[in-house]
Parts: C-alpha cells; sequence; structure tokens
C-alpha cells in the first residue's frame, strides 16, 4: 500500500490493534497473560471468591480487573478482598461500537487476574 491509503485508513479507522477482540473479551488484557478469568456466572457463584483469593495471595504483583457491567452488589466481595490484600485493581467499562449497547451475557468475562508485563506460566483453568 501506499502512504497515502495508510493515512486515510488511520485517520478513518483509527490506529490498527493487535487481537482487538481478543483484549475486549478479557478486559483489555491478550489472552497468553491472564491468570485467572472468571465469566459473569462464575463471578455470582460465592465459591470462586476462595479461588481468586488463593490466585491473589500466590501472584501479588498481578493485577485483578473487573467488569464495570456487573452489579456492584456482586463486585463488592472481590472489591473488599482487593482492599484487604493491597492488591491492584482496575474497573474497566468498555465503551465502544460493538459493545456499547449490547447487553450484559452470562458468558462475557467479568473477572480478569493478570500480568501487566509478560505472558503467564500456567493458568488457572475454572
Amino acid at each position: 500500500m501506499t502512504n497515502v491509503e495508510d493515512y486515510i485508513k488511520k485517520n478513518i479507522f483509527g490506529k490498527p490493534q493487535l487481537k482487538p477482540d481478543e483484549k475486549n473479551k478479557f478486559l483489555g488484557n491478550f489472552a497468553e497473560r491472564v491468570a485467572i478469568a472468571l465469566t459473569v456466572s462464575q463471578v455470582k457463584n460465592p465459591d470462586n471468591v476462595k479461588t481468586v483469593e488463593n490466585v491473589m495471595r500466590k501472584y501479588p504483583e498481578y493485577h485483578l480487573y473487573l467488569n464495570g457491567k456487573i452489579d456492584s452488589y456482586l463486585l463488592d466481595n472481590y472489591l473488599q478482598l482487593s482492599v484487604k490484600l493491597k492488591y491492584k485493581f482496575t474497573i474497566v467499562s468498555q465503551s465502544g461500537v460493538r459493545t456499547k449497547d449490547r447487553p450484559l451475557s452470562e458468558n462475557d468475562m467479568g473477572l480478569v487476574i493478570a500480568d501487566e508485563s509478560k505472558p503467564v506460566g500456567r493458568p488457572v483453568l475454572i
């Protein structure tokens, strides 16, 4: 492509992103950096709080990402746990063309713990 075509595409569509669908799925993270990911239905299960706590204690340098579309009463346990353990967290509210008006489903990611800088050796699967 020519420089003119690249310039036009960049200004129409924005800066190209690497794996945008994967990053949207995992609340802004690449899959290889995710230690644990819970769907909305798994976040609703109170038994998973202990599993998340174990991961947080094992990997204190990682970062907790919570889906901002989830009702706050469901996130309270995870927020309190994060504050208690002095764990870094971010509440992600993804706005965009594809996700803006779409309702939250039970299979969307509700919680992700990921390493911000490098791929994870052994992810935890639930």
